[in-house]
């Protein structure tokens, strides 16, 4: 038998306490329409959505992974970045 903490499932009000951001922050994150981020994966009921728990964690280490990646080293070289 399953047990509930494989289905948990999170309100979006519950992912921006979470998260300390707004719940209009989360609902743009659902959707997709947050620069740099993957959409959050999440259930729908309805017009309500939920998040699996399980699936909100991996979703921030997928963007603690990019994140990483997309630091970019400084040049060795002074001024290397800049136009003469």
């Amino acid at each position: 038998m399953h047990g509930l903490a494989e289905f948990d499932l999170l309100t979006l009000a519950e992912v921006a306490d979470l998260l300390h951001v707004s719940k209009a922050h989360i609902c743009k994150a659902v959707a997709g329409r947050v620069r740099g981020c993957a959409p959050i994966p999440s259930v729908a009921l309805g017009r309500r959505k939920l998040i699996r728990r399980s699936s909100l964690l991996a979703w921030i280490a997928a963007n603690e992974r990019a994140a990483a990646d997309a630091t970019m080293n400084p040049s060795p070289v002074r001024g290397a970045g800049k136009r003469a």
